[in-house]
């Protein structure tokens, strides 16, 4: 599992590394998204989770969620369209999720991708993330995860 400046980034996923967000195919064909520890690392603790409807078409490029933290209130944005088929109401309970177990229980949503055949070639894969991550926590100025 690459670790960049102490945020884990495990192989098994694909990143969109400009938005912070992971991607793991599942077996029925759905795509599950979250944020990186990256992302909840630069958010600090957060304090809500509104995540787009299940049955709700969302374009690639826009917001499947919104995310709020102490410092930042924004959208989480998907690099793949298509429907939401599942939220995660336990991350909607208690956002802190994302901060604890990102890849895991942390979780944001299940897509039904559109084209994912395109969308996962913007994307970058595990074994590959690591200097990705390195040149872009070095332009934002990030120190990294604690």
């Amino acid at each position: 599992m690459p670790t960049v400046r102490g945020c884990n980034l495990p192989d098994d996923l694909l990143y969109d590394v400009t938005n912070n967000i992971w991607f793991r195919e599942m077996e029925d064909g759905t795509v599950r998204l979250g944020m990186t520890a990256v992302a909840t690392a630069m958010a600090g603790q957060l304090v809500a989770f509104t995540p787009k409807k299940v049955g709700k078409a969302i374009a690639a490029g826009k917001s499947c969620a919104t995310i709020e933290s102490g410092k930042w209130v924004g959208p989480a944005k998907t690099a793949a369209g298509g429907e939401v088929v599942a939220v995660n109401a336990d991350l909607v309970a208690n956002p802190k999720l994302a901060n604890e177990d990102p890849y895991n229980k942390g979780w944001m949503i299940t897509l039904k991708p559109e084209d994912w055949a395109a969308a996962k070639g913007a994307l970058v894969g595990g074994g590959d993330v690591g200097a990705k991550y390195e040149a872009k926590m070095e332009a934002d100025g990030f120190a990294g995860c604690v």
